[in-house]
């Protein structure tokens, strides 16, 4: 399976100045690790954004296996934000957010050491490593092909760190996931990704 962005142009509105992205394109395929490193405000979220289908482009094409990604049920495409409590609503109950996505694998609950008794909170009652966890598996449905970590990883202390790589590599290789890793932790992206793109080779 095939995630492209093809010429990618977008601007938020009332945006002055030039375009939050223009012209990106970016092929990312099935069981790929691929880097992206960029100096702040390039426009990195954003991109991930148009390829999770949260914006939609001014120009370009944002195409999964040659088709525009569905507009309903559970994307193939999911993002993962650097600040999770962005990512949920903070007026549900952690569990209700988590099943409106579908499913929950249990083994994958457990791997990432999410404990049942969180289900019953509100995001602000749990940490920031905590919070992402429940994030990670609300992302991983059984139609996920493609997960973009937008500095996924970069408010969690070390050892949370560890735990959800060690977690997610061992998931895009078993299901054969397609992962866009946004970093600036250069360490990081050398020791997961299979390739490191920066924004000039995606942008002319």
């Amino acid at each position: 399976m095939i995630l492209e962005a093809k010429d990618l142009t977008f601007r938020y509105p009332r945006q002055r100045g030039g375009a939050a992205v223009e012209r990106v394109s970016l092929t990312l395929r099935s069981g790929e690790r691929v880097g992206l490193s960029a100096p702040s405000g390039r426009g990195k979220t954003t991109l991930c954004k148009l390829l999770a289908g949260w914006e939609r482009p001014e120009r370009g094409q944002v195409l999964l296996d040659g088709a525009p990604l569905p507009s309903q049920g559970f994307c193939p495409v999911q993002l993962l934000w650097q600040h999770p409590e962005e990512a949920v609503d903070p007026l549900l109950r952690l569990g209700t957010t988590l099943y409106e996505a579908g499913p929950v694998d249990p083994a994958a609950a457990e791997g990432l050491g999410i404990q049942p008794g969180w289900l019953e909170r509100y995001p602000m009652e749990l940490s920031g490593g905590e919070l992402q966890r429940i994030c990670v598996v609300r992302a991983l449905g059984p139609e996920l092909k493609f997960l973009l970590c937008d500095e996924a990883s970069a408010m969690l202390d070390l050892v949370t760190q560890a735990r959800l790589w060690r977690f997610l590599l061992a998931q895009a290789e078993e299901r054969n996931l397609g992962l866009l890793v946004v970093s600036h932790d250069r360490p990081l992206l050398e020791q997961v990704c299979t390739r490191i793109l920066s924004w000039e080779d995606i942008s002319p």
